[in-house]
């Protein structure tokens, strides 16, 4: 009888690279610098598997021709994050970017606060995705990690979900561990139901591992903390510290 009780190692944990916050330095004076393709190979030559950019309705940082530059020099993977508006879902049918992330959004805010409400605005989140779908682009809904949000996806359409890590990031002890308890129970249901389950918000050197470790989380985006990081080592010393820590999650 075969008593080797080693585990399998689990899959390969992707890194989506956040690009807003450097190119938020940009738009602080309105320079021509850091560039924006300079930017795009630097990360790509850094190990990470998609670049991820939110072009937000104010166009705070990212600009539309920004969108179009990266389509063109992206050799990864392309992730677009937009609001569900009729405005978002024209550029990316426009863009073509490989994957889209619907993401609530509110023009007062910092950063994205909280997971998109599937419930409340079904019908306009499905319309969105329905028409995406026909593009072939893979649509990814920014949620949170509630059962009740989940069970909507399915019948929305989409094939992924990102799980907002926010809260959990911003909580210490006992609240904390509820959190994440949350997120991992969250990630069993969706991927039972054949959902391909991301996360990301807030994610730094410390917390991650915890949240890299859930066996059904396929990617995570990082962005913040990746590019505070690179001021005092590099954006490739800063990828490569992200991935180590994936990596030894998943062993």
């Amino acid at each position: 009888m075969d008593t080797n009780t080693t585990k399998s190692p689990m899959a390969p944990l992707e890194l989506g690279f956040n690009i807003d916050h450097i190119i938020n330095i940009r738009q602080a004076r309105f320079t021509p610098y850091p560039d924006l393709i300079e930017t795009v190979k630097a990360v790509e030559a850094a190990g990470a598997d998609a670049i991820t950019l939110h072009l937000r309705e104010d166009r705070r940082h990212i600009q539309d021709d920004d969108v179009y530059k990266v389509r063109k020099h992206c050799n990864t993977r392309m992730n677009l994050e937009l609001a569900a508006t009729d405005e978002m879902t024209k550029i990316a049918c426009d863009v073509q970017p490989d994957d889209c992330c619907v993401v609530p959004e509110k023009r007062e805010e910092l950063t994205t606060e909280g997971g998109l409400d599937v419930i409340t605005h079904f019908d306009r989140i499905k319309k969105m995705t329905q028409t995406l779908n026909q593009q072939n682009i893979k649509v990814s809904l920014f949620i949170e990690p509630s059962i009740e949000h989940i069970k909507r996806v399915s019948d929305i359409g989409a094939p992924v979900i990102e799980l907002h890590t926010g809260t959990y990031a911003n909580a210490t002890g006992d609240a904390q561990k509820v959190e994440l308890e949350r997120i991992q129970y969250a990630s069993e249901f969706a991927s039972e139901q054949g959902i391909q389950v991301n996360a990301g918000h807030g994610l730094d050197n410390l917390n991650t591992t915890a949240i890299a470790s859930i066996p059904q989380i396929q990617e995570l985006n990082i962005g913040h903390y990746l590019v505070a990081r690179s001021v005092f080592v590099g954006i490739e010393q800063s990828i490569k510290e992200m991935k180590q820590i994936m990596l030894d999650a998943r062993v």
